[in-house]
């Protein structure tokens, strides 16, 4: 028996995070679990999951899971937005709610940082999509001039 679906597909934090994940090279896009993951050859992003110890608790139900860089752990471990996730928290994903109950704008699209999200979705891009991919991802941003992709 399958995963039940726990997303909507018309959910609009969805479908900006889909255009930052799949402009990235070779990423294509699967349901896993129940909810939209990102992959080349290994996933490097999803979006919604749970806490650990409380699978019940909606605070990662609309967030993003990505792999941080190392060396970016010890300054995200001090953000209070950021949360460790169940499962794969103990293999050192993090995940971004981008939707927090209460918050105002809560929901929008427009309340998020998207340039935040997409540095932390290339992070773990670059760190999971194999060196032939991350090469060709530098190509395309040293053609359009940028040190990171926007989306």
């Amino acid at each position: 028996m399958g995963h039940p679906i726990m997303f909507e597909d018309s959910d609009p934090l969805l479908a900006r995070l889909r255009r930052i994940c799949l402009a990235l090279p070779d990423a294509a896009e699967k349901i896993s679990h129940g909810r939209p993951n990102w992959y080349t050859t290994k996933v490097f992003a999803s979006y919604g999951g749970t806490v650990k110890g409380d699978h019940a608790d909606p605070l990662l139900a609309r967030a993003l899971l990505f792999l941080p860089d190392p060396e970016d752990l010890p300054a995200l471990e001090q953000d209070e937005r950021i949360v460790v996730p169940a499962y794969v928290g103990v293999r050192g994903w993090r995940a971004l709610p981008l939707d927090r109950p209460g918050r105002q704008g809560a929901g929008d699209p427009g309340s998020v940082d998207w340039d935040e999200v997409a540095e932390l979705v290339e992070s773990s891009y670059r760190q999971l999509a194999g060196a032939r991919r991350v090469a060709r991802l530098d190509a395309e941003q040293r053609e359009a001039g940028r040190g990171t992709r926007r989306v």
